[in-house]
């Protein structure tokens, strides 16, 4: 839930930052609030002209009851609307998911570990939705040793990828991983590939064209694990290995979201913000990805870390999110209309 970004552009051989004026058209947009409340540290995806929320931590009943859900919610993008789908089969926050060919996949993420909360601890509980029939179907579960949250996550083909992620998050500490491997869908298989340079958790991720990328991140919740960088990996190769780009974001920071529309991957607010009361940051920074530059864009309306964002139609959305650092969760929802 922390992240410093900074950002830079290799210019004739010279690394340099950039930074631009809003475009005309980048405009931000209210949407109704998410239903039945505030929502944090959950995971976004989109499904067609639908919008889908999944887990998270929910407004607490009971200070000592743990907070994390198992709530799926979906905003209809058409009827501007939101509605209940079948919850998960276990609480999680932190989760890692992804949408292949009409369903939602859920490979991992954190659950309530004993004692005081927050106390979370890896699980690599792995299902898949089918939002037709509305069920849950039980997957091959995560190999052992390398199940963990708040993973980076992309989809190449029928294949989605995690790369580092958390296995342990509360008042005790936090441990990041290098760990990468790879899901088939279609074979309920998994394997594993070249680790990360250095860990990375809370970072923002994407495919783009054939190549994986991995934005920013934070090391085991340190302010001095802040991650700049941007590193890649071709999928398309059967043994590829990591490379970081010479453009570095140029806000450092944590708990970011991120999501792609055509070759540009777009990054908004985040946590480890020194400069405000709340710690959380309203940048909102795009890469492109030909160039292996960067460019600031209008900020966010209300600054928020601890969500994801989904792209649909060029558009890209951000539903709830944290508006402290650490915990503060709300249901505030948005759209980015570039």
């Amino acid at each position: 839930m922390k992240i410093i970004i900074t950002l830079s552009v290799l210019l004739s051989g010279i690394a340099t930052s950039t930074v631009a004026y809003p475009k005309p058209g980048e405009t931000w947009k209210v949407l109704p609030n998410i239903t039945l409340g505030s929502r944090q540290e959950h995971t976004t995806v989109a499904l067609g002209t639908d919008v889908y929320i999944l887990g998270g931590l929910v407004p607490p009943v009971d200070s000592a009851v743990d907070p994390t859900s198992n709530i799926v919610q979906s905003y209809s993008i058409a009827h501007n609307t939101w509605s209940s789908e079948t919850p998960m089969p276990r609480a999680l926050n932190h989760l890692n998911a992804a949408v292949v060919n009409g369903k939602i996949y859920v490979l991992g993420g954190l659950a309530v570990g004993p004692g005081a909360w927050p106390n979370w601890l890896a699980a690599g509980d792995c299902w898949v939705y089918s939002p037709r029939q509305k069920i849950w179907e039980i997957l091959a579960n995560m190999p052992n040793g390398t199940e963990r949250g708040s993973a980076a996550v992309g989809v190449y083909g029928d294949t989605i990828y995690l790369a580092g992620g958390l296995t342990r998050l509360g008042i005790s500490g936090q441990t990041t991983v290098t760990t990468v491997n790879a899901y088939c869908t279609r074979t309920n298989t998994w394997s594993t590939l070249e680790s990360l340079p250095e860990k990375r958790d809370h970072a923002g991720s994407a495919v783009v064209g054939r190549i994986f990328y991995v934005v920013g991140g934070r090391i085991n919740g340190e302010p001095s694990g802040m991650r700049d960088t941007v590193l890649a990996f071709d999928v398309s190769v059967e043994k590829g290995s990591w490379s970081t780009r010479a453009g570095k974001m140029p806000t450092a920071r944590g708990g970011l979201s991120a999501s792609a529309v055509g070759h540009t991957i777009y990054a908004f607010g985040g946590e480890g913000n020194v400069a405000t009361s709340t710690g959380v940051f309203n940048q909102t920074e795009a890469y492109n990805t030909k160039t292996d530059t960067w460019t600031s864009l209008k900020p966010m309306v209300l600054p928020r870390h601890g969500t994801s964002a989904a792209a649909v139609g060029g558009r890209v959305y951000i539903p709830g999110g944290g508006i402290q650092q650490q915990l503060g969760g709300t249901d505030y929802f948005d759209v980015f209309k570039l």
